[in-house]
């Protein structure tokens, strides 16, 4: 079996090495990444960090528009598929990437399949318009819950669609064994004793009000708050004047690599994010979450009590911060770890099935 997988940012990386070290073991991979986010942290030292495999082409396309931005990566993905001709394109997630290859495939021979299907948060951000178009494209949905296969099953996409489990449970389970905890030393702190914080989605940074208000509100909270700051995010504390303020109440730190990442995040009283991966590997920690958006599309996480939405009201998020705490009991919704292996051996099983290739031929 051939296959095409494509990766536009490092989290997609991260979820597509543990699928591609079961694919290679029987199967040729060509391993796609469109530049959607260039990285210089994608380099020789994060690859052997996390034994990612190194991508076989970069589209280089950079940041745009979203509308500019998905039509170079279409326009590049056409190409290579048509070139490379293989039995399945593989995606992950909501990005723009995620849907240039799903229209790519759809309009040329390829089966798609769509890692993370039926992830649905009632918002009007681009990351779910990408979701639900990729969904309804898609010949194969691979479901990280059932919750995820039953809002594919509400829209009508009921063929094709498996329950895996969630790879990001696989890709955290391998990184914790190698989680690098003497990140604890380098930023003085120690377990259970501090606040993680993420913000990078364009409707925080973006937005100088709701930007102001996370950060008055992590500012607020009496316990050190270790703050790695994507870089679009600073960019904005400092055009709008906050950056001081932050780098003084915070510990303001660049962003760091997976395996530090994951240490913090396994060390952490609770996290306030509005990353929707963040939210989930904290489930799978037992860290407390604070959400930094009004809605979520790992509804099973609030519903069991790890998560609480918060949005960007300031005495929300210092309430929720100041209550967190784990529950008793944690359900299991995302699967046991093993979800690369399921999904390999149904695109064993399915992608050379008549009727699979049929729809897209």
């Amino acid at each position: 079996m051939k296959v095409l997988t494509v990766v536009g940012a490092r989290p997609q990386f991260v979820k597509a090495a543990v699928v591609s070290r079961e694919l290679r073991r029987d199967h040729e991979e060509t391993l796609v990444h469109t530049g959607q986010h260039y990285d210089e942290s994608l380099s020789d030292v994060f690859f052997e960090e996390l034994a990612i495999p190194r991508p076989d082409e970069n589209l280089g396309v950079g940041s745009d528009t979203h509308g500019r931005q998905t039509a170079r990566m279409l326009e590049g993905l056409a190409a290579t598929v048509e070139a490379e001709a293989p039995d399945v394109v593989l995606v992950y997630g909501d990005t723009n990437s995620t849907l240039a290859a799903a229209i790519a495939a759809s309009k040329l021979d390829p089966a798609l399949a769509h890692v993370e299907a039926g992830m649905r948060s009632g918002s009007d951000m681009p990351e779910e318009t990408n979701r639900v178009l990729t969904d309804h494209a898609a010949d194969l949905c691979f479901a990280p819950s059932r919750e995820a296969a039953s809002n594919l099953r509400d829209e009508g996409i009921t063929a094709g669609v498996h329950v895996t489990g969630d790879v990001g449970y696989d890709a955290l389970l391998w990184a914790r064994e190698r989680a690098d905890r003497s990140v604890l030393g380098d930023f003085g702190v120690t377990d259970r004793e501090f606040v993680l914080a993420t913000v990078h989605r364009e409707a925080n940074a973006d937005d100088p009000d709701r930007l102001a208000a996370i950060v008055d509100a992590l500012a607020d909270d009496p316990r050190p708050v270790v703050f790695p700051a994507h870089p679009r995010t600073t960019d904005r504390l400092r055009e709008f004047g906050q950056y001081e303020r932050a780098a003084r109440e915070l510990t303001l730190v660049d962003p760091v690599g997976y395996r530090r990442f994951v240490a913090l995040l396994d060390a952490a009283a609770v996290v306030a994010t509005d990353s929707g991966g963040v939210q989930k590997e904290a489930f799978f920690l037992d860290t407390p979450c604070v959400t930094l958006r009004e809605e979520t599309e790992w509804v099973e996480t609030v519903e069991s009590g790890w998560n609480v939405l918060a949005g960007a009201d300031a005495d929300r998020i210092r309430v929720a911060l100041a209550d967190a705490t784990a529950p008793d009991e944690k359900p299991q919704p995302y699967g046991d770890g093993h979800a690369a292996e399921r999904i390999v051996e149904i695109l064993e099983t399915s992608v050379e099935k008549p009727e699979v290739r049929d729809r897209v031929r």
